[in-house]
């Protein structure tokens, strides 16, 4: 599975560690940066990590700032990307099942890097369950 991930000046050090730990997992991953902890505007990330699920260049994406907000609503702004916010792991993963949620935004500040990686574990594990949240996912688009 190909995945991009970025993030921005608050979620450089967990974005590093998920990276590592995805990695180690066997997934392939693009990271869109930051390259370091300076301090950055997010849209700047967002944006090429959406593009790149959107297009389908990737398969799913990862983004991490501080509260999760600004990357959520930037990455929102594409058509085709359905982010979802995410600070415990049973929302990430109802997020891809019933949302067909194809990016996950963590809040750096608000999770442990253990959170994390729960979050990241079960957003990428899940399935989309179709059926009834399949007529609910096609009226999302405008």
């Amino acid at each position: 599975m190909n995945i991009a991930i970025g993030s921005d000046h608050a979620g450089f050090k967990l974005k590093n560690e998920l990276v590592v730990y995805l990695l180690d997992k066997g997934y392939e991953l693009q990271d869109f940066g930051p390259d370091n902890g300076d301090s950055v505007d997010y849209p700047d990330y967002a944006h090429p990590v959406a593009e790149s699920v959107a297009s389908g260049e990737n398969q799913l994406g990862i983004l991490i700032c501080g509260s999760g907000n600004g990357v959520c609503i930037t990455a929102n702004k594409h058509k085709a990307i359905r982010a979802a916010l995410a600070w415990e792991d049973e929302v990430a993963a109802l997020a891809k099942q019933h949302n067909n949620a194809n990016v996950i935004c963590i809040p750096a500040r608000f999770v442990t890097k253990a959170k994390a990686m729960k979050i990241a574990d079960a957003f990428l594990e899940a399935e989309f369950e179709g059926g009834r949240h399949e007529r609910r996912v096609e009226k999302m688009e405008m």
